[in-house]
């Protein structure tokens, strides 16, 4: 699909939503191949991080409303497409990679739902982001709430879906939705810091993921004895050995995943 394009930087892979013309609000097919697409980077052991941006000048602006007559006319229509969402919302936010937001200009609605699913947010200064659902009436989705409130706190979560307004970049870096603000390319920033982590062991750095965000959301009880059997398979893996025998020739490890 030319609407979410992929392209692969050594082990960094760059998902960027493309349409530019319309601020990169997201049509029903794109929320659906989004979710497919990082689907499939979850299986492809070549790409230790992700990079998720905007072509042109914005990030993205949600959801393409002008097509909800046609795909979110009714009850039924619109259960269908709230499901393809959530499909791509929770296929970036459980990669077991890194998932980094570049951002430049608007990050609002669907597109600010988008970034609070990665792991990192790097904006340049013209950054502008909000949740404007208490202007259109619409009661935002508990998870969504959930992962804002765990980034930026719950007053600020607050202050974000009361005033329906947009914040700046660096209104947003104070309340920490941004992590990284840069004035040159969020891109390359981006792109940059995926390759300071892509080198490292990807079973540690899912190990450390899943443990985390199992931390963030309260579920560690239901989660720990998949994470045990995360750090046994870690402890018995080619990685485990390669590491220790990188330490003690004093050379960088080499590691496969397994």
């Amino acid at each position: 699909m030319d609407e979410i394009r992929l392209r692969r930087q050594g082990k960094v892979a760059v998902v960027t939503i493309n349409r530019p013309e319309k601020k990169n609000c997201c049509t029903k097919a794109m929320w659906t191949e989004l979710g497919r697409l990082f689907t499939e980077l979850e299986n492809d052991s070549d790409v230790r991080a992700v990079v998720l941006t905007g072509a042109g000048e914005n990030f993205c602006t949600g959801a393409d409303i002008s097509e909800f007559a046609e795909v979110r006319g009714d009850a039924a229509q619109a259960a269908d497409y709230g499901r393809q969402v959530v499909f791509a919302e929770h296929s970036i936010a459980d990669l077991s990679k890194p998932v980094i937001a570049a951002v430049r200009g608007y990050a609002v609605g669907g597109g600010c739902g988008l970034i609070v699913c990665a792991d990192f947010r790097v904006s340049d200064r013209s950054g502008q982001f909000g949740i404007p659902a208490a202007r259109l009436s619409i009661i935002y989705g508990m998870d969504g709430l959930q992962k804002l409130a765990n980034i930026v706190g719950v007053t600020n979560a607050k202050k974000i879906m009361y005033t329906a307004r947009r914040f700046t970049a660096e209104e947003a870096e104070r309340m920490g939705l941004v992590d990284m603000l840069v004035d040159g390319d969020p891109v390359e920033a981006a792109i940059e810091f995926a390759e300071s982590m892509a080198g490292n062991a990807p079973l540690s750095l899912m190990g450390a993921k899943v443990g985390l965000n199992a931390i963030a959301a309260g579920r560690m009880e239901e989660t720990e004895a998949g994470y045990r059997d995360l750090q046994m398979r870690a402890s018995n893996s080619e990685d485990y050995r390669e590491g220790r025998t990188a330490f003690m020739e004093k050379r960088a490890p080499v590691f496969q995943g397994r």
